[in-house]
């Protein structure tokens, strides 16, 4: 199997090749690649053939877990292998998650375990992963043209649910995610406030509101963001939660 290890350690890294050394009579592998975060990862895997992901959890940049939730929408994903110190309950929900652990320092007899494991199991879902993330993504992910592209939480200004996807606009450009408006509140509730059934604006952007639609008799509040021409309209069920969020 063809393997990329991520670690943000040097030795660390160096000691998982060298585990798969040691195990390569009983399980066979090739490490095509080693980064030092999630983000680097995804850059190695886009171009590079890959069975097995052995992560690290605590990474700078990119994690493991969101490394993991971003591979899990590729269309062929590796399979992950966490690496961790973490204590015995984290463990058990990495377990439930369908996603193999190590605990460090790993042993080349567990370590042979995992990749046997790894052949058989099918990838976590994403909303299992999010589960056990302790903090909300930095990216999103979108796949085109059969690659990830990373849009920066950062940048999004606001989210719309339009069918069956969900629109993250940034200043430059839409992206269409494949996820659950409701799932992307309850993990960015600190960022993005609902204005509407179908939309979230980001907190930090918003420049004001103004008021719309005298003219047709549907008087409602727009709310303006920074950047922005495009006006979005909160809802009258919505109004008195944006205007406590916003202080407005």
């Amino acid at each position: 199997m063809r393997v990329v290890i991520v670690d943000d350690e040097g030795p660390a890294r160096a000691r998982l090749k060298d585990l798969l050394d040691d195990i390569a009579d009983t399980q066979p592998t090739r490490v095509v690649g080693m980064a030092a975060n999630g983000l680097e990862a995804l850059r190695l895997i886009e171009d590079l053939a890959t069975d097995v992901v052995l992560a690290d959890i605590r990474m700078p940049v990119m994690d493991g877990v969101e490394l993991a939730r971003h591979l899990s929408r590729l269309e062929c994903p590796p399979a992950v292998i966490f690496t961790t110190a973490y204590d015995e309950y984290a463990v058990q929900a990495f377990d439930l998650a369908a996603t193999d652990y190590l605990l460090k320092p790993v042993r080349a007899a567990r370590l042979a375990e995992a990749l046997a494991r790894a052949r058989r199991r099918s990838p976590a879902a994403d909303a299992l992963l999010a589960g056990l993330s302790r903090g909300a993504r930095r990216h999103f992910s979108v796949t085109e043209r059969g690659r990830i592209v990373l849009v920066p939480v950062a940048d999004v200004l606001f989210l719309r649910a339009e069918l069956k996807y969900v629109t993250a606009r940034t200043a430059a450009r839409e992206f269409l995610l494949d996820e659950s408006l409701v799932q992307l509140e309850q993990e960015f509730r600190d960022r993005f406030v609902r204005i509407h059934r179908n939309c979230l604006v980001a907190r930090g952007v918003v420049t004001g509101v103004e008021r719309a639609g005298e003219d047709d008799g549907e008087p409602h509040w727009d709310v303006v963001l920074a950047g922005l021409a495009e006006r979005l309209p909160i809802s009258r069920r919505q109004w008195p939660v944006v205007r406590h969020a916003l202080g407005l």
